[in-house]
C-alpha cells in the first residue's frame, strides 16, 4: 500500500486542539495580539501581551518591539523578518525565541501579517502563543486518539512480480478483501482507491535498490468507506534470503486515520484562528451598515463558503420593531462569491429588498434566533432556501449542495441573518462550520447595530444642525454674502458649526463663524444656545469684543462646553469691519487687485475658557474687499501642515476674486474638502459692494 505525497506544513507548526467554540479555543491558547508601526514600535499590546511577555502596556508602548523582546543575538534575523513582512505583505509564521521582562527565555510561536488602515497607513499585526503551551494542546489530542482508537498494524509480503503471497487479518480489514483473495493478485488489482501506478513505481525502486520506504503518508477512500478519507502509513523493505537473493517485498500499513482528522482539525483551528483574526482586523473598519456588511461576506468567502449574502430586516433599518408573523422583508446589504457569475445566480440582488415567506430557512432563522443548517440539501430543500421557485432552480444550476444561515444577534435583537451556501467546495457545512459563522456573525451585528444606532443619532444632529442654521438675509446693506456648511462624514458625527449674517442698526451687518468643540446632538444645541445669544447680544449693537465676552459669560455657564467664534461687524458709511477673534482661525482678506492674505489679530481665547479679555481690530473694507470666515474642518487634516492648507485657501480665493461669491465658496470647499471629511464646515464668504 502506497501513494504520492501530501502536503507537509512548512515554517511554523499547526495549531492543534479546539474548544466548545471558537471563544473558547481562543481562552485555551490565550493568544496575545501586538500591532506595530512601520518603523517597528509597538503601538498596541493587548492583556494577553502582558501575560505572555511580562511587559505592561506601558512599558510596552512606543519601545522598538526588537529591543524590548528579543535576545541581541537575534535581532538583525527579526528585523529582516519584520521587513519582509512590511514590505511584501506575505505573511509569516513560526517559533522564536523571545526574552520575558524576567530575563528569561521564552518559545513563542508567532503568526505576523501586514495590516493597511482606511487611511493608507501600514502596520504589522503579531499573534503570539507560547509554544510550550501550543506543544501541550497538541500532545493531548494525540495522546487521546492514540489511547483510545490505536490502529492496528497491517502486514504483507509480494513476491517479484509484486503479486500478493500473504498478507495479516488486519491488512483484510484495511482492504476489505479476504486473504484468499489477495493471493497472487498485483497490487494494481488490489489497490483500486489509490493511484496503484505510483505505488508500484515505488515498490520495484525498493527491490532494484534495496533501499526502504518508511512511515510513507497515504490518503484514500477504500471499498470499505468509499465516503470518507482514510490514511496509512506505510513502509516496504527487501526480502532477501542468507546468499542475498531478492525474494520479494514486505510491506507494513499502519492505519492513521485518527491522526490525520487531527491534523486536519488542527488545521482547521488553525485557519479559523487566522479567519477570526482577519475578522477582528476588517470588521467593523466604519459606521456604515453596507461597509460593515461587505467585510464580513469577505471574510468567509471563500474560506468558509462559496457564496456569502448579508440581509438586514428592513424593519431594523427603518427603526421599527420586527414583525413576528407573515414574509420576513430583508435588505440584502452585501453579497460575495468565490466566482462572479455565482453570485448573481445563487444570491439576491444586493442593495434590493427582498421578501421571504413565513416558511423560508432565513425566516425561520431570524424568527427562532438560531442557526439553520441543511448539510446535503435537496430539491425541496432548495426551495425553502430560495426566495422563489425561478431562484431555486439557480440554486440547483450552481450546485449549491449545503446550506447554513445564522442569525445576526446584537444586544439581545436580530437584525438580521448572514446566508451561506456551497457549490464549488466538496465538504457540507457541519457545527464547526456553525459555530465559526455564529462567532463571525456576532462580531458583525453589534458592528452593524452601532452603525445605525450611530446614523440614527446623526441624522437627528444633523436635522437639528440643519434647523438651527440660519435663513440669511436676502439683501445687507452694502454686503454680499455666501455661505455654505458641509457636515462630516460617515465616520464621525455632526459638529457644532455654525455661521449667521445680522442686519444691525445704522445699516451695519454682524457677521459670525463658530465652532462647538465636541459631536453629536449636545454640541448641535449647544451651538443653537450660542448662536440665539449671539443675535441677542448683537442686536443691542455692542462692540464684537464686548459680544464674545458676554457670550463667554454665557458658556461659562453651560457644562463642558468650548466653543471658538469669529465676530465682525461691518460699517459702510464708515468703510470698515470690526472684528474680534475667540481662539478662532484668522479670517482671509482679499483686497480688490490684490492677493488674499490672513488678518493679523490677536487670537484669543475659546469661549468658556474664561479670565481673558477679548481685543477688537479694526480695518479697512471698502467696495470690491472680500472677506473669508471660515472654519478648522475646512483647513485641518490629520496629515498636512496647517500652514500649507492655509495657503492653499488663499490661492483659492485670489483665484476667484472676479467671480460670482457662490461660485468661489464651491471653489473653495472642492479645493479643500475631502470627500467624507472628518469634521464639520462653515464658511462665509462677504463682498463690499458700492
Amino acid at each position: 500500500m502506497g501513494g504520492t505525497d501530501t502536503s507537509r506544513p512548512g515554517r511554523g507548526r499547526p495549531l492543534a486542539g479546539a474548544g466548545s467554540s471558537p471563544t473558547g479555543l481562543l481562552d485555551l491558547l490565550s493568544v496575545a495580539a501586538v500591532v506595530l508601526d512601520t518603523s517597528g514600535r509597538v503601538v498596541f499590546w493587548s492583556p494577553q501581551a502582558v501575560e505572555l511577555f511580562g511587559y505592561t502596556a506601558e512599558e510596552a508602548l512606543g519601545e522598538f518591539a526588537a529591543q524590548l523582546l528579543i535576545h541581541e543575538e537575534h535581532r538583525d534575523e527579526v528585523v529582516a523578518l519584520f521587513a519582509e513582512v512590511m514590505e511584501s505583505g506575505t505573511d509569516w509564521a513560526g517559533a522564536f525565541p523571545v526574552r520575558h521582562k524576567n530575563g528569561g527565555t521564552r518559545l513563542v510561536e508567532f503568526r505576523n501579517m501586514r495590516l493597511l488602515d482606511d487611511l493608507g497607513d501600514t502596520y504589522a499585526l503579531g499573534l503570539a502563543v507560547d509554544q510550550t503551551l501550543l506543544t501541550q494542546v497538541e500532545r493531548g489530542v494525540a495522546l487521546s486518539a492514540r489511547l483510545v482508537t490505536q490502529s492496528p498494524i497491517g502486514l504483507a509480503i509480494l513476491d517479484t512480480d509484486l503479486r500478493y503471497l500473504n498478507v495479516n487479518p488486519a491488512l483484510e480489514r484495511i482492504h476489505a478483501l479476504s486473504a484468499a483473495d489477495h493471493r497472487g493478485r498485483r497490487v494494481r488489482d488490489v489497490l483500486t482507491f489509490l493511484d496503484a501506478e505510483a505505488i508500484e513505481s515505488r515498490l520495484l525502486r525498493v527491490l532494484e535498490t534495496g533501499e526502504p520506504v518508511t512511515d510513507h503518508y497515504v490518503v484514500g477512500r477504500p471499498a470499505s468507506d468509499p465516503q470518507h478519507d482514510h490514511a496509512w502509513s506505510v513502509s516496504y523493505h527487501r526480502l532477501e534470503d542468507a546468499a542475498g537473493r531478492v525474494l520479494g517485498v514486505a510491506t507494513s500499513v499502519i492505519d492513521i486515520t485518527e491522526r490525520h482528522e487531527a491534523t486536519i482539525s488542527a488545521t482547521r483551528a488553525r485557519n479559523r484562528l487566522a479567519m477570526i483574526a482577519s475578522a477582528s482586523a476588517s470588521i467593523g473598519t466604519t459606521l456604515d451598515v453596507e461597509q460593515t456588511g461587505h467585510e464580513l461576506a469577505r471574510v468567509v468567502v471563500p474560506d468558509l463558503a462559496d457564496v456569502a449574502s448579508v440581509h438586514v430586516l428592513e424593519s431594523i433599518l427603518r427603526g421599527r420593531t420586527p414583525s413576528v408573523a407573515g414574509p420576513a422583508r430583508f435588505r440584502v446589504v452585501a453579497v460575495a462569491a468565490a466566482h462572479a457569475r455565482e453570485a448573481a445566480d445563487v444570491a439576491d440582488p444586493p442593495g434590493e429588498l427582498a421578501r421571504y415567506d413565513g416558511d423560508r430557512l432565513l425566516t425561520q432563522c431570524v424568527r427562532a434566533r438560531r442557526p439553520v443548517m441543511v448539510a446535503k440539501t435537496s430539491g425541496e430543500d432548495l426551495r425553502r432556501i430560495a426566495r422563489t421557485d425561478e431562484a431555486a432552480s439557480l440554486l440547483a444550476h450552481a450546485g449549491a449542495h449545503s446550506y447554513l444561515a445564522v442569525p445576526l444577534l446584537a444586544r439581545g435583537e436580530v437584525l438580521g441573518a448572514l446566508s451561506l451556501v456551497r457549490t464549488g467546495t466538496e465538504a457540507s457545512f457541519d457545527e464547526d462550520d456553525t459555530l465559526l459563522a455564529c462567532e463571525l456573525a456576532g462580531r458583525a451585528a453589534t458592528c452593524i447595530d452601532n452603525a445605525r444606532w450611530y446614523q440614527s443619532v446623526r441624522n437627528t444632529a444633523l436635522t437639528l444642525q440643519r434647523r438651527l442654521l440660519p435663513q440669511l438675509p436676502s439683501r445687507l446693506p452694502g454686503l454680499t454674502i455666501a455661505c455654505r456648511y458641509l457636515p462630516a462624514g460617515a465616520v464621525s458625527e455632526i459638529g457644532g458649526d455654525w455661521f449667521d449674517a445680522m442686519r444691525l442698526p445704522g445699516d451695519k451687518t454682524a457677521l459670525v463663524v463658530g465652532d462647538v468643540m465636541g459631536s453629536g446632538i449636545n454640541a448641535a444645541a449647544s451651538m443653537g444656545q450660542l448662536r440665539s445669544a449671539t443675535r441677542a447680544f448683537a442686536g443691542l449693537d455692542l462692540d464684537p469684543a464686548e459680544v464674545l465676552r458676554h457670550l463667554d459669560r454665557l458658556t461659562e455657564d453651560v457644562e463642558h462646553t468650548i466653543a471658538t467664534c469669529a465676530y465682525c461687524r461691518y460699517d459702510p458709511e464708515r468703510g470698515e469691519c470690526r472684528i474680534s477673534l475667540a481662539g478662532h482661525l484668522p479670517p482671509a482678506l482679499l483686497r480688490s487687485g490684490r492677493p488674499a492674505e490672513l488678518l493679523d489679530l490677536p487670537s484669543g481665547v475659546p469661549l468658556g475658557v474664561g479670565g481673558t479679555a477679548f481685543e477688537t481690530t479694526v480695518f479697512p473694507f471698502r467696495p470690491g474687499d472680500q472677506l473669508a470666515l471660515y472654519t478648522d474642518g475646512l483647513v485641518e487634516t490629520r496629515s498636512d501642515p496647517i500652514d500649507a492648507r492655509l495657503g492653499t485657501l488663499l490661492e483659492a480665493l485670489t483665484a476667484t476674486a472676479s467671480q460670482d461669491l457662490r461660485q468661489t465658496c464651491d471653489r473653495v470647499l472642492e479645493t479643500l474638502r475631502p470627500p467624507g471629511g472628518d469634521d464639520d464646515v462653515a464658511l462665509l464668504v462677504a463682498r463690499a459692494e458700492p
